[in-house]
């Protein structure tokens, strides 16, 4: 799903607080399979090579695709990195990213406007898209008679109770004439979406490469209203690469390297997706390869479309959604566009796809 489970933003809480979380996550992430840990993270290096650790948003899956084969193919070898991959613990990128304990994360384009309009503002930044257009939405089965969200009235719908997913909802309920307490909202809790939307469940937010996949696998009929669809203003980047200020600041050229490097990895994906589905399968065995390979096929032509190349981002796709959640009473002030996101560490540009 596009929105996390569960909101950092704990109001009054503070910065420190945050950090505080962030430190102790960082010492349980290191744990993690498929990595050496966030100690990694240390800018140390040895031999010409310099350590990276990106930190991820949730478990591995095509998403990431480019970042596993930037790191399999040499490609972040090549431009001087030695690259860990760290699943994290829940939710923590953006705070492990902030207090240093990764170079790089990846995020999602609401987290960063939570993260930059608070008192204290973590010191984050996007340098690039990893997708150029929202690639989920809003499934439910045939029997629910949903055509449009106009028929979410009366319906019940399983998430998690977020804000920022609160925010959307009614953003679309309002769009759509329906009052937004007219929906059933409860917990999805551990189901999954198929078995949740068999159960008591009307519909519920999915991504399209992963859960609208595995509904095909099982042989699953469906309806489905993706977001972009229902308003251009929830096409919005996600997910996102995100960066560490001082880091951008002191040493762009790492950011630049690793930036160049996984730009290197998408294009590879978008080119050969068949071929990337197996290098993700390599790095990480336990994932479901009918998924990965039907999922990978799904999402390649989609890393960089519409776009002069992979990872590039337009300040009004930024604007438009930050100023939805302004509006609405989820940020405390407007978002500073500028220090929201940056082009600059991109790779020169390629023909729009």
């Amino acid at each position: 799903m596009n929105i996390f489970r569960g909101c950092w933003r704990c109001g009054g809480t503070g910065r420190a607080v945050l950090i505080a979380l962030a430190v102790a996550l960082a010492l349980a992430a290191s744990g993690c399979s498929g990595s050496e840990g966030t100690e990694s993270a240390d800018s140390g290096s040895a031999g010409g090579i310099e350590k990276a650790t990106v930190i991820l948003d949730w478990s591995p899956n095509t998403n990431h695709t480019g970042m596993y084969v930037a790191k399999s193919l040499g490609y972040y070898e090549e431009a001087g990195l030695d690259v860990d991959i760290v699943q994290p613990a829940e939710g923590a990128a953006e705070q492990l990213v902030a207090v240093g304990q990764g170079d790089f994360g990846v995020s999602y384009q609401e987290r960063v406007n939570y993260a930059l309009t608070q008192d204290d503002p973590l010191p984050i930044r996007s340098i690039a898209t990893i997708i150029q257009h929202n690639t989920s939405g809003f499934v439910s089965l045939p029997e629910s008679g949903i055509e449009t969200p106009a028929d979410w009235a009366g319906k019940t719908y399983g998430g998690w109770g977020t804000p920022a997913e609160e925010n959307v909802l009614r953003f679309i309920a309002g769009k759509y004439g329906i009052a937004y307490e007219d929906i059933d909202i409860v917990n999805l809790g551990e189901d999954d979406v198929i078995t949740a939307l068999k159960g008591d469940m009307d519909f519920a937010w999915v991504f399209e490469a992963s859960d609208l996949i595995n509904f095909q696998k099982q042989k699953v009929a469906y309806d489905y209203i993706s977001c972009p669809s229902i308003d251009e203003t929830l096409d919005y980047y996600t997910p996102i690469l995100i960066a560490n200020t001082k880091l951008i600041a002191d040493n762009p050229e790492k950011v630049k390297a690793f930036t160049e490097a996984t730009a290197r990895g998408y294009e590879y994906a978008i080119e050969h997706p068949d071929e990337a589905s197996a290098i993700l399968l390599k790095e990480v065995p336990e994932l479901d390869e009918y998924v990965v390979v039907e999922g990978q096929r799904y999402l390649s032509p989609r890393y960089a479309k519409d776009a002069p190349r992979w990872g590039w981002q337009e300040e009004i796709v930024w604007e438009r959604y930050a100023d939805l959640m302004y509006d609405n009473g989820e940020l405390p002030r407007r978002l500073d566009l500028q220090a929201a996101f940056t082009n600059e560490f991109l790779p020169e540009a390629a023909e729009a796809r």
